[in-house]
């Protein structure tokens, strides 16, 4: 009696696989010119983050500061380890108030600057209740939709009407 030979599938199932394995994948067979150029992927976190421990995200709730390109909705990488100079957008605490304003030194102190004009610019006093949380180093706008969803089924309080956006994943 003679034996019959099987022949398994070359791919063996995604348990034994990753994508790390296979260089190239071609549908014809032949090898790019532009893959020994390869590269790894892009890491956003290497690429914006300057201080890992020093950095956080914030959500950007209002237009005080279009005219710099922060929109509504826009996460905010601040780095709490930057000092708040003349120029930099810093996020601050005044007064038990949360704003994203723009830093001007001048003579007489600081004033914070919006960067819309329905907005008036904030005058510090030396008595003002001043808490700076970081220097804004990057905007992440987001131009798709799905990618935020408006909810505002967790916030029963009427008197709190802020809208909140949130990232899917």
């Amino acid at each position: 009696m003679e034996r019959e030979t099987i022949y398994n599938a070359a791919y063996g199932g995604s348990k034994k696989f990753s994508q790390h394995d296979v260089k190239t994948a071609n549908a014809n067979g032949f090898a790019a010119a532009a893959d020994d150029y390869a590269e790894r992927g892009i890491d956003l976190n290497e690429q914006l983050i300057l201080n890992k421990p020093a950095t956080f995200f914030f959500r950007m709730n209002g237009d005080a500061m279009t005219g710099a390109g922060i929109n509504s909705g826009d996460v905010l990488i601040v780095d709490r380890s930057i000092k708040a100079a003349n120029g930099k957008i810093a996020v601050i605490a005044i007064n038990d108030d949360l704003v994203v304003r723009r830093i001007q030194q001048h003579i007489k102190g600081v004033t914070l600057l919006a960067e819309n004009s329905r907005y008036g610019n904030i005058e510090l006093t030396e008595f003002a209740n001043l808490n700076v949380w970081g220097v804004v180093t990057c905007v992440i706008h987001i131009f798709e939709s799905r990618l935020l969803t408006h909810n505002n089924n967790h916030n029963k309080n009427p008197k709190h009407k802020s809208e909140d956006y949130r990232i899917l994943y």
